[in-house]
């Protein structure tokens, strides 16, 4: 689905004047596989490079040295940025920022005016996606009242609207209660299931818990990628690069050094008893 071969990006800065300063580095070498189908959750401290590769991934940056192929194609060769996005949808951390329509319908469709979409599509689409998000019933609510947590899901269903194959989320759950991380959480699990592809950029570690692969990032250099039970198990290196341990994790870890021996068990059981 993605292909990062040594990426590099820097930021023009401007110096105290306004005038232009210094070129900041924010990817440094980046290469990195992300096969369809998986979840990959992005890992890093803030200014780690991570927000930087999310919008690689669907050409809102274009790399200053390196490549990077979606589906097969460098995204310089796709002849419209329409056709990339069409691809690759991506949602923010805030979905106020991310709200243009006067109701929800009007919402869902803004991209798909601008595609040209004929009538007919148009609407199907829009209630299949207001379906899968939850919000039937809503289509002529204005976004403004509804809670964080359905202003995001509204925010994927545009997404969605465009028949995506990956979905890009930067930070997208970080301004919400623990109810609408939930709902978000819960909707893209299902989309997962039913084989769209997922790139959660994320504090979370909770978050990190439901992905297939994990990348993590500092300094704008990848430091390292796998499970989330094979990252989390190098609590030394990622404590270096300022990323926070599940608590689950910082609790086997201090089991361990006081002697307990059955950890995995003992885990097993309280995860079984949050459960219940």
């Amino acid at each position: 689905m993605f292909k990062l071969e040594n990426v590099s990006y820097a930021y023009d800065t401007e110096d105290a004047s306004g005038q232009g300063g210094s070129r900041r580095q924010a990817l440094c070498g980046v290469s990195l596989q992300i096969k369809k189908g998986e979840w990959w959750a992005i890992l890093g401290a803030n200014g780690s490079g991570k927000s930087t590769l999310a919008r690689h991934l669907n050409g809102l940056l274009l790399p200053t040295a390196g490549r990077v192929e979606v589906c097969g194609r460098e995204v310089r060769d796709y002849a419209r940025v329409q056709d990339l996005r069409r691809l690759v949808g991506i949602v923010f951390q805030n979905p106020d920022n991310q709200i243009v329509g006067n109701s929800v319908e009007e919402d869902v469709a803004f991209g798909l005016e601008n595609l040209g979409t004929a009538r007919p599509v148009m609407r199907r689409r829009i209630g299949e996606v207001l379906q899968m998000v939850g919000l039937s019933g809503r289509e002529t609510v204005d976004p403004a009242a509804l809670s964080g947590g359905q202003k995001q899901r509204l925010a994927i269903a545009g997404a969605l609207a465009m028949q995506p194959q990956a979905l890009i989320l930067d930070e997208a759950t970080s301004m919400l209660d623990p109810v609408g991380q939930a709902e978000v959480l819960d909707l893209l699990q299902k989309l997962h299931e039913d084989g769209l592809t997922v790139v959660m950029i994320t504090h979370n570690m909770s978050e990190v818990l439901l992905a297939d692969k994990v990348a993590v990032m500092s300094e704008g250099r990848l430091m390292m990628t796998g499970t989330p039970a094979e990252i989390f198990a190098k609590s030394d290196e990622l404590q270096k690069w300022h990323i926070e341990l599940p608590l689950i994790t910082q609790l086997g870890n201090k089991l361990g050094v006081a002697g307990c021996t059955d950890l995995d068990g003992l885990l097993q059981k309280l995860e079984e008893m949050a459960e219940d």
